[in-house]
């Protein structure tokens, strides 16, 4: 063995994939399992097919949830729901867990009844995880066992709006609407009517004008409970871009919306500023982001009126889930933050 063994429970969807490829590459990382109750036996290879090198000669074969064995960190790439309701016995496999599913993102048990319809199934476990996000909580996930994962749009409401709340530019008694575009990759890979091809070719749907789970984050995140999210699907297959409405006083200039954002990321690893005063790509676009765990973000502004409109744009895979995942694992163990998380993108694509 050649790194700290780390394992996958549910590595047959598309978040499990994301994190075998990244973990695969990782230098300080043995992949120890990969389970997948639908899949054991296969390799991960007959199900992401883009991996079908990635372990040599030894090709790595999914197993089954009882078969899991003890590893030094668990990453749980389940469906919403199972994690917490098998916390205990995870928690007795590994020192240190990260969970992608939405089971420990908020802390407080009655907004998780309101949001997901039904109590929770370990709610002395939601102030033992800390919010995965980096961008906030970088030293608590340093000093933490357990770590959520992030919602994807939730994120990149949040990066959009992080440096303008911290600065307190935004005005307080305006409401900020935030309109997230989200790829299809978001409804995972269990195929639907909604995911059949005559019938999401093409689309531009509307399947959260109100009331999005991730909005909860969001409110959490930013400590305002006035911020809306609308969701639409649209057709691409990775990325998310949220435009987030909101109002500053009248008079902000456009150079002191750089001076803010420069002061939230200046030294962030993985988030860019995009606001170019000319060119095609002038604004933040998901497309240019599949596969990292890039976030660039940006603004338009009216300094007549103070309207504002934040950007961000994440590969709702990478920086919506997997990528910030290995980021926090990173964290966790003490390792660079960037460890296993270069890659920059690809143009075109």
């Amino acid at each position: 063995m050649t790194g700290v063994l780390v394992s996958i429970v549910g590595g047959s969807g598309y978040g499990g994939g994301e994190l075998i490829r990244l973990l695969s590459q990782h230098p300080q990382v043995e992949i120890g399992q990969v389970t997948s109750e639908s899949q054991a036996g296969n390799f991960v290879h007959s199900v992401h097919p883009n991996l079908r090198q990635a372990f040599g000669s030894q090709p790595l074969r999914f197993t089954s949830l009882s078969e899991l064995a003890p590893c030094e960190a668990l990453i749980l790439a389940l469906p919403h729901g199972e994690a917490q309701r098998q916390i205990e016995r995870f928690a007795r496999l590994a020192d240190r867990i990260i969970d992608l599913s939405a089971d420990f993102r908020l802390r407080d048990p009655d907004v998780y009844r309101a949001r997901y319809g039904h109590d929770h199934a370990a709610p002395a476990w939601l102030d033992r995880f800390v919010y995965g996000l980096p961008e906030i909580n970088r030293e608590a996930i340093q000093n933490a066992s357990y770590v959520s994962g992030v919602g994807c749009n939730a994120t990149a409401s949040i990066l959009a709006l992080l440096p303008l709340a911290r600065a307190g530019v935004l005005l307080a008694d305006r409401p900020i609407i935030v309109d997230v575009k989200a790829g299809s990759s978001e409804g995972g890979a269990s195929p639907s009517l909604a995911s059949h091809h005559p019938e999401r070719s093409g689309a531009v749907r509307s399947f959260a004008p109100t009331g999005h789970r991730h909005e909860a984050e969001a409110i959490q995140a930013l400590a305002r409970d006035d911020i809306f999210l609308s969701v639409t699907s649209i057709e691409l297959v990775r990325g998310v871009l949220a435009t987030a409405h909101g109002w500053v006083e009248p008079g902000v200039q456009d150079k002191d919306l750089w001076r803010t954002y420069r002061a939230a990321y200046g030294s962030e690893p993985f988030v860019r500023i995009v606001h170019e005063r000319s060119g095609v790509y002038r604004h933040p676009e998901p497309k240019l982001l599949a596969g990292t765990n890039l976030a660039d973000v940006g603004w338009g502004l009216d300094s007549e009126t103070g309207r504002l409109v934040a950007l961000a744009a994440i590969d709702n895979l990478g920086k919506g889930a997997a990528g910030t995942a290995v980021q926090c694992l990173n964290l966790m163990m003490g390792w660079a933050e960037t460890t296993g998380l270069t890659f920059t993108g690809l143009h075109p694509v």
